[in-house]
């Protein structure tokens, strides 16, 4: 069974072996600037996921927890130095991600490994004018509102502050003001808030001195996705292929000069169970070609696949930003297909489906498809991640690169097979009838003779895959045929036909099964 995390949102702490008590004074951190690692795992779905979506949301400043609901998440490594003085130190770890999981935190001390963490705690407590509304009720304040052409002073208790509206006793009564229109003078920030999210630890060293610290933690609000882009040349028989991976950061905070990570693979991740909708399975995708300076450095990471920028980035905060995830190959072998499956969605509804009455025909789309292999020969031969595939040609009046259809891809390892559906053919119909059905129970036999006929209005021979599914029973019998057809498998056959210009072909069979 899954386990919900521990609010995000709370202040945590951990109580670990040996604590003691407190007694130091805060450390101050001496780091300009720390080193950071980023590693981003996603679940996007390339078919639906909408970065923009979010980048909206946080804006917009909605729910606390909108950052849970993208759908991935990352792995953080910052390195710090703080000055650290023997036994009992209490080290503010400031500018982690504001969605950090704290139950997720890493601590390593560089300098010295003894250093023992005794208490962890994440503040989250950050200020906003709400809260410091809320930390000044029965206070005094000072608030000025304009009235025409001027402004008035009110000096007061503040009694209420609710639903922008503040109400305040003043020498002369109570006052109640829209806090939209004012601008209100609150003094010093209050003890206890913060404005930035911040780990606290209470330390243990073995000695003082300037100590290298490195934390590790997930945190929600990083994902990102892969994008294809094929541009086909003149006879569909070459593209050249482009890849991008778009980041998305709501996490809360920017990680500059960042050495980025991203993995491939499906891993698994527990869910909170207010999230499961079917899937408990973090689908990670990736950048890469590997060996290429433009793009990510492919390396295997278990059963996964690791890539690695080979510079570092800075990854913005609140902004969806594009990599690239390998530089573009040129001429890369596909060929295009036309296939005709009138029978595709078909299955059986009972064992045999007999109906006599069940009739499958009328006109048919005949799809078009586009393959290639990933391998080396054909320039390419890396994992590549799950995402969403563009097809572009070249228009030959202006040279303008036209949209011809898009499709989705799976994580896809070297030396196997991309295929992509663009669309439907537009010249080229398909038509299937069923001319007999006989069905005889008491033997337990029927025949079917199907018509599959193709029709090309095109200037040139069109080549097309007729592809059919029987799908009334496991048993099967050909008795007639007037073309060769070939066995896929248990239930499948199909015809490869050259169709002439302005010409038609029909395929007929009759197909008897047993049961």
């Amino acid at each position: 069974m899954s386990r919900p995390r521990i609010a995000m949102f709370s202040i945590t702490t951990t109580l670990l072996l040996g604590a003691t008590a407190l007694g130091a004074p805060a450390a101050e951190s001496k780091a300009e600037e720390p080193a950071t690692s980023v590693t981003i795992y996603s679940s996007a779905d390339p078919a639906g996921f909408d970065p923009q979506r979010f980048i909206g949301q946080q804006r917009n400043g909605g729910d606390f927890n909108f950052a849970s609901q993208v759908p991935g998440f990352g792995v953080v490594r910052q390195t710090r130095s703080f000055e650290l003085r023997k036994g009992l130190n209490e080290v503010s770890f400031t500018d982690v991600a504001a969605f950090l999981d704290p139950t997720s935190v890493g601590f390593r001390d560089l300098t010295d490994p003894t250093t023992a963490v005794l208490e962890q705690a994440f503040k989250f407590d950050l200020v906003s004018p709400s809260k410091l509304l809320e930390k000044y009720l029965d206070e005094q304040i000072e608030i000025t509102v304009t009235e025409g052409d001027g402004t008035r002073t009110i000096a007061g208790e503040l009694l209420s502050s609710s639903q922008g509206r503040l109400v305040i006793k003043t020498d002369t009564g109570l006052e109640m003001v829209d806090a939209s229109d004012a601008r209100i003078s609150l003094g010093s920030l209050p003890d206890g808030f913060l404005t930035k999210p911040t780990l606290v630890w209470m330390l243990d060293a073995a000695r003082g001195g300037t100590h290298e610290i490195r934390s590790t933690y997930q945190t929600a609000g990083l994902t990102w996705r892969a994008d294809y882009n094929l541009v086909l040349n003149e006879d569909d028989t070459a593209a050249d292929v482009t890849a991008w991976v778009s980041l998305l950061n709501v996490s809360g905070i920017e990680y500059p000069d960042a050495k980025l990570k991203l993995v491939a693979g499906d891993v698994q991740k527990i869910q909170p169970m207010r999230r499961q909708r079917g899937y408990s399975t973090m689908e990670m995708a990736a950048d890469g070609i590997a060996g290429k300076s433009a793009g990510f450095e492919e390396s295997s990471l278990f059963e996964y696949h690791l890539y690695t920028l080979p510079r570092t980035t800075t990854i913005a905060r609140n902004s969806t930003q594009q990599l690239t995830l390998f530089p573009a190959v040129s001429d890369v072998e596909i060929a295009k297909e036309l296939l005709y499956e009138p029978t595709s969605a078909m299955g059986w509804n009972r064992e045999p489906y007999m109906n006599p009455g069940f009739i499958s025909g009328g006109s048919g789309k005949i799809g078009v498809y586009v393959s290639f292999k990933n391998d080396t020969d054909n320039g390419l031969g890396v994992p590549l991640p799950k995402g969403r595939i563009r097809a572009y040609k070249e228009d030959a009046a202006d040279g303008s690169l036209e949209f011809v259809g898009e499709d989705l891809i799976d994580h896809t390892p070297r030396n196997e097979e991309v295929r992509i559906k663009l669309g439907n053919a537009f010249d080229v119909v398909g038509e299937r009838r069923v001319v007999d059905f006989k069905i005889d129970k008491a033997r337990k036999t029927m025949s079917e003779t199907i018509e599959l006929e193709v029709r090309n209005q095109k200037d040139a021979v069109q080549t097309v895959v007729i592809r059919e599914h029987l799908y009334r029973w496991r048993t099967w019998e050909m008795t007639e045929r007037n073309l060769p057809f070939e066995r896929l498998d248990a239930n499948t056959i199909e015809w490869k036909v050259d169709v002439a210009p302005e010409g038609e072909k029909t395929i007929r069979y009759t197909v008897r099964y047993t049961w």
